[in-house]
């Protein structure tokens, strides 16, 4: 399976209390964005598309070296949004793996199993979910009886009964770049 990685890091990060850009914050001495950017490149795609916006260009500036394209999100409007920003950067026969650019600590094991899970049926769009004993905030994961997803419900949308559930949507998604394009 051919693969392009795209990374959103566009957003403010208001609760950071801080004008750098969230993805510019260190961890273990690396920028959030820097360790994403490592397990992306582990994952050996054919390319990375990186979306970013709040702050201007010292994103793409202090990450000047790493091997992405960048993409800018000049208003910043939402999470589809940011993709669509990153879909004409991206090749057309290529499979698309969808990251956050604050979320450093998702590993290349975990990314693996997804890609793994994706190529026994490469025409679906395969989730990445978690289960957690208190989902608050977290938008939910809606199956049927036979287990397949039929939709996520943001929690302020969920009925009562929906957010009970304890799986959760990541948000990290792998998709055919042409269904991501329709």
């Amino acid at each position: 399976m051919k693969l392009n990685v795209v990374i959103l890091a566009a957003g403010k990060g208001t609760r950071m209390r801080s004008a750098l850009p969230k993805v510019l914050h260190s961890v273990a001495g690396r920028s959030l964005l820097g360790h994403v950017l490592d397990t992306a490149k582990s994952l050996a795609p054919a390319k990375i598309v990186t979306v970013y916006g709040h702050g201007g260009d010292i994103v793409p500036k202090t990450l000047a070296h790493e091997p992405v394209t960048w993409v800018v999100q000049a208003e910043q409007l939402g999470t589809g949004h940011a993709v669509a920003q990153a879909m004409p950067s991206v090749e057309d026969d290529t499979h698309v793996l969808v990251l956050y650019g604050d979320v450093p600590l998702t590993t290349q094991a975990t990314l693996a199993t997804l890609l793994s899970r994706a190529a026994a049926n490469p025409q679906t769009l395969t989730l990445l979910t978690a289960f957690l004993e208190e989902p608050k905030g977290y938008g939910r994961i809606v199956r049927d009886g036979n287990h397949k997803v039929i939709r996520i419900v943001e929690e302020k949308d969920a009925t009562e009964a929906e957010r009970g559930i304890k799986e959760i949507n990541t948000g990290i998604l792998l998709a055919k770049a042409t269904h991501l394009r329709a």
